[in-house]
């Protein structure tokens, strides 16, 4: 039996969710209010006179992996 992934139970998805692509797929679940790249985001980030936070992140790279474990998908850094 496999067991559930704890992680996601409690976790609201953000708008990732929708997506196709297996690399945005698995961000999902972050506590960030992730955008896939396109005009709706610009213009959410121009409205709201706030910065784009670009991910170029690769899943695979042990250093990203350690980023999104320690900033990412922390809630308490993200309350900074």
């Amino acid at each position: 039996m496999t067991k559930p992934d704890t992680n996601k139970q409690n976790r609201k998805p953000n708008r990732l969710i929708n997506e196709k692509s297996p690399y945005l797929l698995q961000h999902a679940y972050n506590p960030v209010n992730w955008s896939p790249w396109g005009e709706e985001a610009f213009a959410q980030a121009k409205a709201e006179d706030k910065p784009i936070f670009l991910s170029i992140g690769y899943s695979t790279c042990h250093w990203w992996q350690i980023h999104l474990l320690h900033s990412v998908e922390t809630l308490r850094t993200l309350a900074l």
